[in-house]
């Protein structure tokens, strides 16, 4: 699935595992606090 947001859209909700193994999802923090996400592919991971 292939989603294209344009700047102004809002994010759709999704949930990762955090570092404490329990599931953080967007919609958590929706209308509480500004998010900002960041994906940095293979950093933080052994080469």
């Amino acid at each position: 699935m292939e989603l294209t947001l344009k700047v102004g859209d809002t994010a759709p909700d999704f949930s990762i595992p955090a570092t404490t193994k329990d599931p953080l999802s967007l919609s958590d923090y929706r209308g509480k606090t500004n998010v900002v996400v960041a994906f940095y592919g293979m950093d933080f991971t052994p080469g």
